[in-house]
């Protein structure tokens, strides 16, 4: 009985890897699993079908339901945004692929607001929330019943109590310890709330790798939060393990908002499947607004690995400076490619990480892509003061960006995630302040850095970067 279970696994190694070789999105990715399939088939196997699977799914009449009517409201919006479009010269054709990929191009006329940390981010959200005249979209990869959880929670059931429409958006798994009754406290005062769901469907009940980890707060089409942060108590400083907390958001007030409230729009329609009603799409212009801020949402439904490519053009286009903060440095091959050619060119190449981290394969993973860059040049900071969380990139004196994705394989390609970079070189002498302020709590790392650790170390992180195409 035995030898048959492992001479069937063996066979559903051997044909899985079949599956992954002409599936999986990486060549590097590919060939992990492969060799895993084949090697230790009864782990392996089902952990390939559960977590494998590198393109996101779903039902083809609700795709094409949603992607017909999106694309009717979505000509609307950016005729109503076209007088408000940044257009670049002829010399930067790097802009076009920057455009494509976020569908729309940097927008003027905003006003953006850099966001420091828990207090700063949650006091600016509440601020914003307790303004809405119509409608407030409130979505997060995690929500917590907890302290700053039910904050919002009662000050969204006020909101809905005077009117106001309220629509919630979580990630079911990284919002897994919500309980019934805290989610019913929401409906009860009509407010609509779902989980993103990614297992919706007949063919998609394990899709269990992939994650909605997008931020997104949106007040009456005029507003909207994005960033790093999401709603919990840890992200104050209080986790009994990675603290102090240290994570930037961003806020913006101007046409861009709507930008954003599409990346909710649709993600509603996945998660509720029905259209959301009433939402504003005319372009607000606050006065004497001028940043340019474009948005990019991202994820595995994408026809491109659109959070790779962007991120991989935005290091092309360096001349001078590249700051990356973030906390988990996995970069793929074509983001780690334009990272040792950024050096080449004598750009200047910065990366801060937390030295604390919560996840251990990430943490002595990365280490072998920093030591690599530190050996090419690159100044690489071990943040010392807590766990840092921000994902933060800094491009020549020019452009800042902000958003929720991190530095490895999960976030480029297997996570719908939302990113924002403003233009402005008054802007980005603010986030290089900031950056600046971090590196004063860091420790730089050294080019001998991993060869001078000790055997067992450097195994640990070199079995570990192994894992890096499917971490």
């Amino acid at each position: 009985m035995l030898t048959t279970i492992l001479i069937l696994f063996q066979i559903l190694g051997f044909v899985s890897s079949i599956n992954a070789i002409l599936q999986v999105r990486t060549s590097q990715g590919a060939i992990a699993w492969a060799i895993s399939l084949n090697t230790f088939p009864l782990i392996s196997v089902p952990a390939y079908w559960v977590f494998g699977r590198s393109k996101f799914n779903d039902d083809v009449d609700h795709w094409n339901e949603s992607s017909q009517a999106t694309q009717v409201i979505f000509i609307q919006i950016l005729k109503r945004l076209q007088p408000y479009f940044v257009e670049a010269p002829n010399t930067f054709p790097e802009y076009e692929a920057v455009k494509a990929l976020a569908n729309v191009p940097f927008l003027r006329g905003n006003n953006v607001d850099l966001l420091i940390n828990g207090r700063q981010t949650f006091q600016s959200i509440a601020d914003g929330i307790k303004t809405a005249e119509k409608y407030i979209l409130f979505q997060f990869y995690i929500l917590r019943d907890d302290h700053i959880g039910n904050q919002f929670q009662k000050l969204l059931i006020r909101k809905a109590q005077q009117g106001i429409a309220v629509y919630v958006l979580y990630d079911e798994l990284g919002s897994k310890e919500l309980s019934s009754e805290w989610l019913e406290k929401f409906r009860e005062a009509n407010i609509q709330i779902f989980p993103f769901n990614t297992r919706q469907g007949n063919r998609n009940l394990f899709q269990f790798n992939f994650r909605n980890h997008r931020k997104i707060v949106v007040v009456d089409g005029k507003c909207a939060w994005l960033g790093g942060l999401n709603i919990g108590d840890d992200y104050l400083g209080k986790d009994t393990k990675l603290t102090p907390w240290r994570d930037t958001h961003l806020s913006i007030e101007g046409p861009t908002a709507l930008a954003a409230q599409a990346a909710f729009f649709v993600d509603w329609h996945w998660a509720s499947r029905a259209f959301l009603p009433g939402l504003d799409w005319h372009p607000h212009t606050p006065p004497d607004a001028n940043k340019n801020v474009l948005i990019l949402a991202s994820g595995p439904a994408d026809k491109y690995e659109t959070a790779s490519l962007f991120f991989t053009n935005l290091i092309n286009v360096a001349r001078h400076r590249i700051w990356i903060a973030t906390p988990y440095f996995i970069p793929d091959a074509a983001t780690m490619t334009a990272l040792r050619l950024a050096l080449l060119k004598g750009v200047e190449v910065r990366i801060i990480t937390p030295r604390l981290n919560d996840n251990w394969f990430v943490k002595h993973a990365a280490h072998v892509y920093l030591s690599e860059l530190a050996q090419q040049g690159a100044k690489i900071y071990f943040f010392e003061n807590g766990f840092m969380h921000q994902k933060v990139m800094l491009v020549d004196n020019k452009l800042s960006v902000i958003g929720s994705v991190n530095f490895d394989n999960r976030s480029f390609r297997l996570n719908f995630e939302i990113t924002s970079v403003v233009a402005d070189e008054d802007f980005a002498a603010e986030t290089a302040k900031m950056l600046f302020n971090d590196i004063a709590l860091s420790t730089e790392l050294t080019s001998a850095y991993l060869h001078e650790q000790s055997l067992w170390t450097r195994f640990k992180a070199k079995a570990s970067a192994l894992l890096a195409p499917i971490l």
